[in-house]
């Protein structure tokens, strides 16, 4: 598979776009977890349908965006796709998103809402919990490093290499800890409507960061809530399941958009 960055902006953008398809009856956008990148989901790709083109979104900070200063707040990483999302708008498009990529993908949606600019045609959310003010739990960010990195152990996703070796840790420790800092100071608009987009939450049912019940409680924010697909697992819960977990996504976005008139998703 031959990489091309994303077509409707400079290499510097947020989106990488493993296979462009002219024409595409889809465009669908990943959203990373913290400290990851767009490499979350370079082996998803391929299970989509042919006809649906594949954007890998990085924030600052990271991968090819190593050179840009690493995003302090939920604001400014909304501002930063934002941009990017809104020349991707010729074609249905749909959002899915892991961790904090979840909680960019939410916000940004509600910031294209009140934008009154076209919405996804589907939002998926991944071991992202509901919204609520911050809690004395979520102080992740502030652990020493010994402690975070015991804690970045037991959630799974990150190398062992980069918690075990001290120059890695160096490396890629400031930006997970500005990461977390993100999501874990995030403090949702009061009075916020329920998403009219249609919404699928998924999940692991040993999540030491989400409970299930915080995962659940998303159907109180969705005008169409498609349900809650729970899975034997930690934090990071679908490795090893790339096809199923592409399958799934895809047969949602196809209920999301089921009955809509010529130009829908195929």
């Amino acid at each position: 598979m031959t990489s091309s960055t994303l077509r409707f902006r400079p290499p510097a953008g947020a989106g990488f776009c493993p296979r462009p398809v002219p024409g595409a009856a889809l465009r669908l956008f990943l959203f990373h977890h913290a400290g990851g990148s767009h490499l979350l989901y370079r082996d998803w790709v391929a299970h989509f349908p042919a006809d649906w083109e594949i954007h890998l979104l990085d924030a600052p900070g990271r991968g090819r965006l190593t050179d840009l200063p690493a995003c302090s707040d939920a604001g400014q990483l909304v501002d930063f796709f934002h941009d990017e999302i809104v020349l991707a708008m010729d074609r249905p498009f749909a959002f899915f998103g892991h961790s904090m990529g979840g909680l960019a993908a939410y916000e940004l949606t509600n910031r294209l809402a009140a934008e009154g600019l076209p919405l996804p045609v589907w939002l998926g959310l991944s071991a992202r919990g509901a919204p609520r003010p911050p809690g004395p739990s979520d102080t992740r960010h502030t652990l020493p490093d010994d402690a975070l990195r015991h804690h970045l152990a037991a959630m799974g996703g990150t190398p062992p290499e980069v918690l075990q070796d001290p120059e890695i840790w160096q490396l890629f420790g400031p930006m997970i800890r500005t990461d977390l800092r993100l999501v874990e100071t995030w403090t949702p608009c009061e009075g916020t409507a329920p998403l009219t987009v249609p919404l699928s939450v998924f999940g692991g049912s040993d999540d030491v960061v989400v409970s299930p019940q915080r995962l659940a409680a998303w159907q109180q924010h969705a005008r169409r809530f498609l349900g809650l697909h729970l899975f034997d697992g930690d934090h990071f819960y679908f490795r090893g399941r790339t096809a199923e977990m592409a399958a799934l996504v895809t047969a949602q976005i196809r209920a999301a958009t089921a009955g809509a008139t010529q130009g829908a998703v195929r």
